[in-house]
């Protein structure tokens, strides 16, 4: 069984006891739910328009956290004018506990 949910505007395909990093996420406590866009169970799919009614996934939350750093360069010919820049993108990283729907 597995769905397909919208965070942060992407779609992930989830599975239980699945790791999953997204965008980050502000959370009073440590469990989050998302309203599934699709829900297949082997021979069984059922797809909502936008989401599927009464379709819940449901996560906790394990780490927020920094990605590793990447460099950006901005460079334009012949002026002399060039500029390195470092971006950390913050995540949070989820355990999917459960799909119902």
């Amino acid at each position: 069984m597995y769905a397909i949910i919208a965070t942060g505007g992407k779609q992930y395909k989830v599975e239980e006891n699945m790791l999953l990093k997204v965008e980050k996420i502000e959370s009073v406590d440590n469990t989050v739910k998302f309203d599934a866009l699709m829900v297949v169970d082997g021979d069984v799919v059922k797809a909502g328009t936008p989401i599927v009614e009464g379709a819940v996934v449901e996560a906790e939350i394990v780490a927020q956290d920094k990605d590793s750093k990447i460099i950006v360069y901005k460079y334009k010919a012949k002026k002399n004018e060039r500029k390195r820049q470092g971006h950390r993108q913050p995540y949070t990283l989820l355990k999917i506990k459960s799909i119902k729907g």
